[in-house]
């Protein structure tokens, strides 16, 4: 499946923890209005990288409101842990959001790793090889549920017999579903069967492009032409129009969050809107086509801002 082949797409992940209902609303309103292409939430159900004790929304409810609350921007999880819900069970939420949403749905899905979650809930936490054998037959089975009017699959990990999923999603050709991480033996291999499309993070340029060439080599095994597959990085960034400005605002959100300046410096590039896509365009000329920026509580307007009326423009031109 081709996902809007050849087009550029800007968007914000945001992670949905440490805020409330109306403020993070508020962001994906926020980031229709300033003519973002994607927002996202995470599937956790505490905070990362965060004192784990904070309000964390859980994310196919969240997901589905926010279709129900937005009309334009395409919606997405980035991305669902495989280990959290059976796959029968996803492809009917998954469907569900797209009526919601009216065909605004793209499910990411991926190995999970949060090992505190899986303790408290007392769901198993398998080793990595045993949870990207999920992770594959999730996403058989979810690509069957949305096709096909009866699956029967009979896996090591999964089963369904004669199950049905209606009603099909409102997508003709079927939900676009995303995978993802960055282990080349495993996961970029089930990328390469079976992901319309690829998530990672942003990572230095000479290492993504040795797993483009790790991702095309699995593509050859399953006869896939690996440009079919669309490629999307999400970005940790704080912007401000001067260098100065930036670094003032590396600051301020120190100070609201609580998190030491060196840290944050750590996790985000920290710079104007000029260097941030001097930064982007070499993965765009390595067919990197959607580019989403960190966009967690507390909402960052300004980084929205220059991200969509600054980043985005010099990218596409």
């Amino acid at each position: 499946m081709q996902i809007f082949e050849g087009q550029l797409r800007f968007g914000i992940q945001a992670g949905q923890q440490n805020t409330d209902f109306s403020s993070y609303l508020a962001t994906w309103k926020k980031a229709e209005d300033l003519g973002l292409d994607w927002a996202s939430c995470f599937d956790h159900f505490m905070p990362i990288f965060s004192e784990p004790e904070g309000p964390c929304f859980e994310a196919q409810t969240l997901l589905a409101a926010m279709a129900a609350h937005t009309s334009r921007i395409r919606c997405g999880v980035i991305v669902t842990g495989v280990t959290y819900r059976h796959p029968a069970v996803l492809a009917n939420m998954a469907g569900t959001i797209d009526h919601i949403s009216g065909g605004r749905l793209e499910l990411g899905m991926g190995a999970a790793w949060f090992e505190l979650e899986h303790e408290q809930y007392g769901i198993p936490f398998p080793p990595f090889r045993v949870r990207a054998e999920m992770l594959r037959e999730a996403c058989l089975i979810l690509k069957s549920m949305w096709t096909n009017k009866r699956t029967t699959f009979e896996g090591k990990h999964y089963r369904v017999k004669d199950a049905l999923c209606e009603p099909k999603p409102v997508q003709s050709r079927s939900i676009p579903l995303w995978i993802g991480g960055m282990g080349e033996r495993r996961t970029l291999r089930v990328v390469a069967e079976v992901a319309d499309g690829w998530n990672t993070f942003l990572m230095p340029e000479e290492e993504y492009r040795h797993k483009l060439g790790v991702l095309a080599d699995h593509c050859k095994d399953f006869n896939r032409d690996p440009s079919e597959i669309r490629k999307q990085i999400g970005v940790s960034v704080i912007l401000g129009e001067t260098e100065t400005e930036a670094e003032d605002r590396v600051k301020e959100r120190a100070s609201t969050t609580g998190i030491d300046e060196d840290l944050l410096r750590g996790r985000f590039m920290a710079t104007t809107p000029e260097r941030c896509a001097d930064a982007l365009r070499s993965f765009r000329e390595m067919g990197v086509h959607d580019f989403l920026m960190l966009a967690r509580p507390p909402a960052d307007e300004r980084t929205m801002e220059l991200f969509a009326t600054q980043v985005a423009p010099t990218l596409r031109d």
